[in-house]
């Protein structure tokens, strides 16, 4: 199996999860779109200079011979899955919690 083909699913699994967990008033396009840029940024930076100290390395029978410098362009789907899921189990999530801080304060325990 290729990175690429893992990647691949693993987005798709992210993109699936997102649409079933995300609420309104979640996070706005833009603010996702910074937070995507940003990770995609520094995952170069940094995976690039784990690379180049010889931290790891990819087969490049695995890999799909893209590259960003030296990190292949597989790297980046984990960052941009990130940015996809992680937003949508947040608004889940503190709209559950939401719904039980209001029947605490309203005087139900």
């Amino acid at each position: 199996m290729t990175y690429l083909l893992l990647c691949a699913g693993f987005l798709l699994l992210a993109v699936i999860a997102a649409t079933v967990l995300r609420r309104p008033g979640g996070p706005s396009s833009g603010a996702l779109a910074i937070a995507a840029a940003a990770l995609i940024l520094l995952t170069a930076v940094f995976d690039n200079l784990m690379i180049a100290a010889g931290l790891f390395s990819y087969a490049d029978s695995h890999v799909s011979g893209l590259r960003i410098g030296a990190a292949p362009i597989e790297d980046f789907a984990y960052p941009l899955a990130a940015v996809i899921l992680l937003p949508a189990l947040w608004s889940r999530l503190t709209t559950a919690r939401s719904a039980d801080d209001r029947v605490v304060e309203g005087g139900e325990e």
